[in-house]
């Protein structure tokens, strides 16, 4: 059988990152959409915004790279020896 305790410590790590992240935005105070402290995220050039009469279709391509670049290097930088 294999050893498998790497994987479930890179999955650990993983939600202790998300835990943390999820308690900065709150201790932000007002989300992106209310002109909080991040309010530029999700509005970026490059984000898809579609509203009509009863249609909105929203689509961060921007923001999903920049958040992905981020994480990325968060994880480089944590994973690193």
């Amino acid at each position: 059988m294999p050893d498998l305790s790497g994987l479930g410590k890179m999955i650990l790590l993983m939600g202790l990152g998300l835990v943390v992240l999820g308690g900065l935005l709150t201790l932000l105070g007002k989300g992106p959409s209310e002109g909080g402290g991040l309010s530029w995220l999700g509005r970026l050039p490059g984000d898809i915004f579609i509203k009509r009469d009863n249609f909105t279709f929203y689509f961060p391509i921007s923001t999903g790279i920049i958040i992905s670049l981020v994480g990325s290097l968060l994880f480089y930088l944590i994973m690193r020896r």
